[in-house]
């Protein structure tokens, strides 16, 4: 049976602090602690939960993975960009020139954009999509398809789409880029097998499909401490394979 998508995982020199920053503005459920801080939609509500992992790396350009807002309307829209503003977050040019969503930033710099309304995003939750850059949409669509346990929408060099088998929560999108990964990402999507999974095996798997082992300084960690397995996916984007659950 093939992994599945757990967690999105954002480095930050302080957990609490902005895991309880996107907690307030998402209305989500938060878990404080300074090492990992963990953020979830309430009970009945769609969405992917975040983990907040503190980490001292400086950031270094623009995020290669992060989330979208979704709205139901232009007044909604605004209203959204209002809140945020006020919450802590700030507006972000990079490089979008004259679209319809705006680009923020959370109070670590992180990308977000609050989109216009869409169609697709009726079942979504407050998180239209989780946007992962790519230089070739369709074939790490199928990565992800592979690792994530979810099924692909539309692929095409214009952007590729998955979507969780149950149809609701947030897109798993992935935009054009012609910037290739340089260096570890500050987000990361985390995918584990089902319970009684072999945990090397679906690590095996994902190899066989493109992925490679990394190293991020977990090699420093003491026998036992770590857990999970560091791969990068076909482009180089890091993700963990969490103990099979």
């Amino acid at each position: 049976m093939p992994t599945r998508l757990m967690h999105l995982v954002v480095d930050t020199p302080d957990a609490v602090r902005l895991a309880t920053w996107w907690s307030e503005v998402l209305g989500w459920v938060l878990d404080a602690d300074p090492e990992e801080s963990y953020v979830e939609p309430p009970d009945g509500e769609p969405g992917v939960p975040l983990l907040f992992g503190r980490n001292d790396d400086p950031r270094r350009g623009k995020n290669r993975v992060h989330l979208d807002f979704a709205s139901s309307d232009a007044a909604e829209q605004r209203e959204i960009v209002d809140r945020l503003l006020a919450a802590g977050a700030t507006h972000a040019d990079i490089g979008q020139g004259d679209v319809p969503w705006t680009v923020l930033a959370d109070p670590d710099g992180n990308e977000l954009c609050v989109l216009e309304p869409r169609p697709d995003h009726d079942a979504t939750g407050v998180v239209a999509a989780i946007v992962l850059d790519a230089l070739d949409p369709p074939a790490l669509a199928r990565f992800w398809a592979a690792a994530s346990g979810w099924q692909v929408m539309t692929a095409s060099p214009q952007g590729a789409r998955l979507r969780a088998p149950d149809g609701t929560g947030p897109l798993l999108e992935l935009v054009p880029t012609a910037e290739p990964h340089r260096y570890k990402n500050r987000v990361h999507l985390d995918v584990a097998g089902y319970p009684d999974d072999d945990q090397a095996a679906e690590v095996e798997r994902l190899v066989a499909l493109g992925a490679r082992h990394v190293d991020v300084g977990q090699s420093a960690a003491q026998p036992g401490e770590v857990t999970w397995v560091v791969l990068a996916d076909p482009e180089g984007n890091e993700l963990c394979v969490l103990t099979s659950r």
